[in-house]
């Protein structure tokens, strides 16, 4: 079914600085992940499995990373009549202030297509849900605005925004990113408006010098003051914010569990990206495999050991090479007799012949994208990468705007 009276605005364009040294030259969205995808395939193919096919994509910092990725919208727009995926960078407006100031930029494409509905989107998420479920429970509370929830654990609230409710899921107070939060229910980032009411909340703030032009910050806490009627929408589902390298890798070693909520092809709910389609591979046990065993997932592994990682395609690993709970990103260059433990590496790396790459379970190393790593002297921290004499970085980006 085609929802023609919902449009989606998904927000990616954020720098991603908690993601660096991947985010070096990528927007956040389109950081590899799941050995196939970019992250933002995953808010993409749960709207087009929604049945919302009109979608504006905001982009920004490193922006060019995101529309290669997504290019005209196939095989996107190839699923539904009418459909449409546009890229929305911020052009004559000047730099996106805000999430807000995001959608107030693009009200002339939002009006232009005149749906009742608006959903905003955060292209950083790991998730399937069908927004249709959230759309029919906005309508029938009747709505402004209704936030999508879940519970997290208490120790990381303070990372996203908190929210309160009474006894009807009404919202009775918001707070984005409090340093001493007060409950674990969290707002996922997926905002669902009526559009006139949003509309002018967006046309008020514009001016208003005192706004951050946020909607955690700013027009979320001014509606609940306002009494609009604002209700939660919980989620149960799998979901995870992968906005840390912490996250990131947390999301890839769920992939090897045994949990049946985070399977990236459900035949009910089909994941979508713009790559011809190769099977990641998944070593949940040590294997030592020859380059005809793992050429179906377009890896090679040639007499080398994996374990408990995450290979994507286009990766060579050399003799005698031992990789352990580690992902493995896109057309990596390992060596012969490399150790590489608790790490990511990033999209065509090279770690040479005897590279170590050493991390813990609580402070995952990262080599960045098109890096070298040598053999001496050896790495074990991420917070020691930078200094490391082996390490051959690259400059950091930086950009103003729609940071996290």
């Amino acid at each position: 079914m085609i929802l023609k009276d919902c449009l989606a605005m998904l927000l990616a364009g954020g720098e991603g600085r908690r993601l660096s040294p991947l985010t070096s030259t990528l927007a956040k969205p389109a950081v590899p992940f799941g050995g196939h995808y970019r992250i933002i395939d995953f808010p993409l193919s749960n709207c087009l499995n929604s049945g919302i096919n009109t979608v504006g994509v905001l982009t920004q910092y490193a922006a060019e990373s995101l529309h290669g990725h997504i290019g005209e919208g196939e095989p996107w727009m190839n699923l539904a009549e009418d459909s449409e995926i546009t890229l929305l960078p911020p052009g004559k407006h000047g730099e996106y202030r805000g999430t807000a100031d995001a959608i107030t930029k693009n009200i002339e494409f939002i009006d232009r297509h005149d749906p009742e509905h608006v959903l905003i989107l955060s292209g950083d998420h790991i998730y399937h849900m069908d927004y249709a479920k959230m759309l029919d429970a906005h309508k029938r509370a009747g709505a402004d605005v209704t936030l999508s929830v879940m519970q997290v654990p208490l120790n990381e609230a303070h990372r996203f925004g908190i929210v309160t409710t009474d006894s009807n899921l009404r919202v009775v107070d918001f707070v984005e990113k409090p340093a001493k939060p007060m409950s674990s229910l969290a707002s996922m980032g997926i905002y669902l408006f009526k559009w006139s009411y949003l509309r002018e909340y967006l046309l008020n703030d514009l001016h208003n010098e005192a706004s951050g032009h946020d909607f955690g910050k700013d027009l979320l806490p001014m509606m609940i003051r306002d009494g609009s009627q604002i209700s939660a929408y919980p989620f149960a589902g799998y979901w995870r914010d992968v906005g840390t390298v912490k996250s990131l890798w947390e999301a890839h070693m769920d992939l090897l569990g045994d949990n049946s909520e985070f399977r990236l092809n459900k035949s009910e709910w089909p994941m979508y990206t713009n790559r011809p389609f190769s099977r990641p591979a998944l070593f949940r046990r040590t294997l030592s495999a020859s380059p005809i065993a793992s050429m179906v997932h377009e890896t090679c592994v040639n007499e080398g050991s994996v374990k408990h990682s995450v290979v994507f395609r286009g990766v060579q690993i050399g003799k005698g090479t031992s990789v352990t709970d580690s992902v493995i990103m896109p057309n990596a260059q390992i060596g012969r007799n490399v150790k590489i433990e608790y790490a990511i590496i990033g999209e065509d790396a090279v770690l040479r012949d005897g590279a170590i790459v050493k991390g813990t379970p609580d402070d995952i190393v990262v080599v960045g994208p098109g890096e070298s790593v040598y053999a001496k002297p050896a790495i074990f921290a991420q917070s020691n990468l930078a200094h490391a004499e082996s390490y051959e970085s690259s400059p950091l980006q930086r950009a103003g705007g729609m940071t996290s």
